[in-house]
């Protein structure tokens, strides 16, 4: 069995926990930890965890809203960390004492009751990656923080049953924001984030019978709004609004099941 449970999706911190059940075997991976540590054990305890229960942490790329308190969650509490070359060096090295293991694209992940597939995407950071969770028979994409969906990234989410997927922004609300013009081109740009019309164009690539869970995460609390991305990501589905679930920066998600 798998299922997963955002902790909080946005600029102000991210965090998903994937769990993996094979008989009595259950592991817990963290994707991205960019919470303070107060913070992220208070919204594992809303999930009934707590930072013991996590087996290995996963960090996408550098950006402080990811990466937050890995390195002391890691070594208070000896968790195994995977993150890129490029990340860990544009972290600049920091030492996590024996814990680091270097992710790289395609090289699959054992976490014992499920495995977790790295694959690059095309972001402003020095090496990011996301990442397809499986059991074998559950599939699960997490897409978040990247400009546009190679050829590479619509590969990775084929026949998935679950997303948890980037909209970011409005491309209306954005043109018209505050954000001075070389953030609107940063935001909007090859490398930056999805807006919600191409978050669209990569459901419809990827959509197939088994796709059950669409969740809208990293929306921008300026240039975006839920009921946007809903009607958005919906009308690419033929689903109704009501059906795609959004990640909120402060609560995250319920848990959901991957292909139940």
């Amino acid at each position: 069995m798998l299922r997963f449970k955002n902790l909080g999706s946005g600029s102000t911190g991210n965090a998903t926990v994937v769990e993996g059940r094979s008989g009595t075997q259950v592991r817990r991976l963290l994707i991205d930890c960019g919470l303070g540590i107060r913070q992220l054990q208070a919204r594992l305890a809303l999930a009934q965890l707590q930072s013991e229960d996590l087996d290995a942490i996963f960090i996408t790329h550098e950006h402080s809203d990811h990466i937050g308190c890995a390195q002391s969650l890691a070594l208070r509490f000896r968790i195994p960390v995977w993150m890129s070359e490029g990340t860990h060096a544009a972290l600049g090295a920091p030492d996590f004492d024996g814990l680091l293991h270097v992710a790289r694209d395609m090289e699959v992940i054992d976490m014992g009751a499920f495995e977790a597939r790295p694959f690059t995407v095309p972001h402003d950071a020095r090496e990011p990656l996301q990442l397809r969770c499986s059991d074998g028979a559950a599939h699960l994409g997490v897409l978040t923080d990247l400009g546009h969906a190679s050829t590479h990234v619509l590969q990775q989410l084929q026949g998935c049953h679950a997303l948890m997927i980037e909209a970011n922004h409005d491309p209306e609300m954005l043109a018209a924001s505050r954000y001075p013009p070389f953030l609107k081109r940063r935001v909007g740009g090859m490398y930056g984030h999805l807006a919600n019309t191409a978050t669209a164009e990569i459901l419809r690539a990827v959509q197939h019978g088994g796709l059950q869970r669409v969740v809208a995460a990293h929306l921008s609390a300026q240039n975006n709004l839920p009921a946007l991305a809903r009607q958005s990501l919906a009308a690419a589905l033929g689903w109704a609004d009501e059906d795609i679930q959004v990640a909120s920066p402060t609560e995250g998600t319920e848990w959901f099941s991957v292909n139940d």
